[in-house]
C-alpha cells in the first residue's frame, strides 16, 4: 500500500559520507521510517530525536504525504565552544506516496519519545465487504 519514492537514499548516504555533516549539501536528509497495517489502519513511525513538536509540518496533497522537520542546536549562544557535534542539525524531509486505499483526510499524529507516529485509516471503499448472491428464481419473481 506505500511505495518508497526516494530511489537516491543510498546515494545521499554515501555522499554525506565523504562531505561530513558540514558538507554542503543541499538535499534535506531523509529521516528513518518504520510502516505497518493493523487492523483497519496504517501505522507510520518516523524517528526524530531531539526535535521540537513545533518544528514538525505534514502535509497530504492529494496522495502525497510529506513530513518535514527542523533540528536546531540547543546552544545558539556565541559562548559555546563545540568540542564534538556529530547529531545532524537543519532540515529533515520525507515524502511517501498514499495508496487510494487509504483515506488522507483522516491521518491523525502524535509525537512520544522522539517518534512521529501518523495513523491513517483505511478507506471504506477498500474494505472487505460481503456481496449477497441472489438466486435467478427470486429474480424473476421481482421483476413480475
Amino acid at each position: 500500500m506505500l511505495m518508497r519514492t526516494d530511489p537516491f537514499r543510498e546515494l545521499d548516504r554515501l555522499t554525506q559520507q565523504f562531505l561530513g555533516s558540514t558538507g554542503t549539501w543541499s538535499r534535506p536528509t531523509p529521516m528513518p521510517l518504520d510502516a505497518y497495517r493493523t487492523g483497519e489502519e496504517y501505522v507510520m513511525c518516523f524517528d526524530l530525536p531531539g526535535v521540537d513538536p513545533q518544528a514538525i509540518d505534514i502535509d497530504v496533497e492529494r496522495n502525497m504525504l510529506t513530513v518535514k522537520a527542523e533540528r536546531r542546536p540547543r546552544h545558539e549562544s556565541d559562548g559555546v565552544k563545540w568540542e564534538l557535534s556529530e547529531r545532524p542539525l537543519g532540515v529533515f524531509s520525507r515524502q511517501v506516496v498514499l495508496s487510494d486505499t487509504l483515506d488522507p483526510d483522516g491521518i491523525s499524529a502524535d509525537y512520544d519519545a522522539g517518534v512521529l507516529t501518523l495513523r491513517i485509516p483505511v478507506a471504506e471503499k477498500a474494505k472487505p465487504r460481503r456481496i449477497a448472491v441472489n438466486r435467478k428464481d427470486d429474480r424473476k419473481q421481482i421483476q413480475a
